[in-house]
This record gives C-alpha cells, structure tokens and sequence, in this order.
C-alpha cells in the first residue's frame, strides 16, 4: 500500500480508502454482513487504513456493520471517517443526540474524521449558520469524541471556496471528483484550492457511481488496452498531489483484490502524456452521450410512488450509449415505469447532483414508448 500526507493534519492515510456505502446485500437489500466484514477486514490487512461510513448509508445500517468489523483489534489499525446527517438537525442539541447515536453504532468512542454531510447553499445557510455547527463540532473534538473536522460537497464552486474561507478549522473535505466531473461542482480548481489551504482532500465518486467502470463501447475505444477500465480511472486521480486518498465504494471481494493491486502501483506524476490525452478524448465522447449525471447514490430513494430512480435513469442512459434495444431490456424489467412520477419532487431534495428527477421522468416515459 501506497500512504500520501492528509493535509496539514501530519497523518499519512492509504491511498486507497474502503466506502460504505455499496457494501454487498442479500435479496432482501440488507447487507450480506459476513462478505461485507471480511472485504473490510482483508482491505485493512493489506494496508487500507481509512474506512468511511455515514449515517443514512444502506438505510443507517452501515455503521452498525463497520462497527463489527473494527472488532478484534482492527479499530486501533484504521481512521474511522463518519459524517452528521446535517439535513436532519433542527437544534443545535440534536448535534450531539445523532453523533452520540453513531458513536453507539460503531462501537467505539471516538471518530476520527468527522465530517458535516454532502453540503448545498440550502444546508449551508439553514444548517451549519444558524445552529453554529463548526462550533459544535469544536466542542465535540474538544471533548475527545471526534479528532479531524471535514465536510463533504455537492453543489457550486463558489460556495465550495465560500465554505473553506468561512471557517478557518477545517482539516478537510470530500469532493465528487474524476476524469469526467474536471469542472462539475468542485472540480479540479476546488481541488487545487482546498489543497493549497491545508487541507486534506477526499476523494468519491472516482468512477462516478460505476458509469467508469462499465464503459459505453464508444467510450471504451478511447482508452489502449494494458489496464482495465477501473485502474485508468484511479490513476488518473492518483496522479494528482492534491489527492490525498481516493474512496472505492466496494461490493465484491474482486473489487477489493483489484483495487489493492492499483492502489500499490499508485504515485504521483503517474500518468503519461499521451494517457492525459486519451482522458480528453474519453470525457468528450462521454460528455456528448451522458442524458442524466446519475451515479447511483440512491439518496432519491424509496420513491412514495415505487419508482426505482437510479435504474430508470440508468436505462435511459443505455439508449444513448449501448442502443435502444439493451435499454428497453433494463426499462421493462423495472415494475414501475417513469410515468407512474407525480412529481412530488421529494426526491430533488436529496439528489446530490441536483437534477431536476420530476423533470427527467417524463422525457424518460416518452424514450421507451
């Protein structure tokens, strides 16, 4: 394993970090605990040593099983990144009740990388303003319960700097970030400048919600062969100093071993001149056939009308990179179709991304009639 510098924190993190939020699920989409808590534990035996959870991952369940798997001695081997569930504070005094809740959960009692979760302008100003967050994040790493203060983004690059110039402790950030998203929220300028403040910079959605790791045909031909589809998209990350750690989202032991083996080979400047150019290439192909920026998150859901929204926008896609007649296939597989929406638009207020879902929906009705 390859360790890079977090900041201005003085720790050296993995290059590669363990996500939970894809852990592997059974039928029933609750987490498949023992393949989950094996992967984690043969990642951290290998040399990951950042392993990052949030409150409403897998229907707050994660943390519970990242708890288990920091049984044994394996806590004291890894920092524990989790995040305050900002859109559900309405005191600051509820502060204190979520972060004592996910202290129980994990089974542990401190968190080292804290962070407030996925900020907008809306949770920016109704949140973290008015129930003085930062400085309830200072009483809890005063009082030992969490050691590095962060926050995780998705929204415009004038609030991302706005935010880092407010507040003069934060230690880091997580940004959506890869060879696709250069100038999608923070992109590669909120990078270098959250870099050049100090702090450590936190790396998800590296194959934006897998869309990099599955390529369209048309997408694929840009790339030589040599390395897979997943390892171009790390590298390129990797090849950046400002990066101080990527997060894979893993659902396979595969994922793991494969990503292990990138992660080893990882280091600055890696990344050749004629590889930048065929990430040029590869953006402007995909660029010109993405219908709907969806990765996958799934915050939008459950829909109260039982619409699957990441697999509804997930076909719509295929018909611009795969061909109407896969896309089809993945359309009417799903129960509910896109026209079943009634726009209640609960599911826009959770969308990191922003997209406009009652919108969307019935553009993707009229694609498959």
């Amino acid at each position: 394993m390859q360790y890079r510098k977090f900041g201005n924190t003085g720790v050296e993190v993995s290059a590669l970090g363990f996500g939970c939020m894809r852990f592997p699920v059974n039928e029933d989409k609750t987490i498949n605990e023992e393949k989950a808590i094996a992967m984690v534990r043969h990642a951290i035996d290998n040399g990951v040593n950042y392993v990052d959870t949030a409150y409403p991952y897998h229907q707050g369940t994660s943390e519970l099983v990242v708890g288990k798997a920091l049984k044994d001695g394996y806590r004291e081997k890894v920092y524990l990144a989790d995040k305050m569930p900002v859109w559900l504070l309405e005191t600051e005094d509820d502060f204190d009740k979520y972060l004592d809740e996910q202290l129980k959960k994990l089974d542990t009692d401190h968190i080292d990388f804290y962070l407030l979760h996925a900020l907008s302008r809306e949770r920016y100003e109704e949140k973290v303003k008015k129930l003085n967050l930062t400085k309830k994040l200072e009483e809890a790493k005063a009082a030992g319960k969490i050691r590095y203060i962060g926050f995780s983004f998705h929204d415009s690059l004038d609030l991302f700097k706005e935010i880092i110039d407010s507040y003069d402790g934060w230690d880091f950030c997580q940004i959506q970030y890869n060879y696709i998203n250069l100038t999608h929220q923070a992109g590669t300028e909120g990078l270098k400048y959250a870099a050049s403040k100090g702090l450590g910079v936190v790396i998800m959605e590296p194959l934006l919600g897998g869309k990099l790791a599955n390529l369209a045909p048309h997408v694929a031909e840009a790339f030589p062969e040599g390395k897979s589809h997943v390892e171009y998209a790390l590298d390129f990350l990797w090849d950046k100093p400002e990066v101080s750690l990527l997060l894979s989202g893993m659902t396979e032991p595969e994922q793991v071993e494969a990503n292990l083996e990138y992660a080893s080979r990882s280091h600055v400047g890696m990344v050749t001149e004629e590889e930048k150019a065929v990430y040029e290439k590869a953006k402007k192909i995909f660029d010109e056939m993405a219908l709907v920026n969806c990765t996958k998150c799934a915050y939008c859901m459950p829909c109260p009308f039982g619409l699957n929204i990441p697999e509804l926008f997930a076909a719509y896609n295929m018909t611009a990179s795969h061909g109407m007649t896969p896309a089809k296939e993945a359309y009417e597989a799903l129960s509910v179709k896109a026209d079943a929406c009634r726009a209640c638009h609960h599911c826009e207020k959770e969308c990191p991304q922003h997209i406009k879902i009652s919108e969307m929906m019935p553009k993707v009705a009229q694609a498959f009639v």
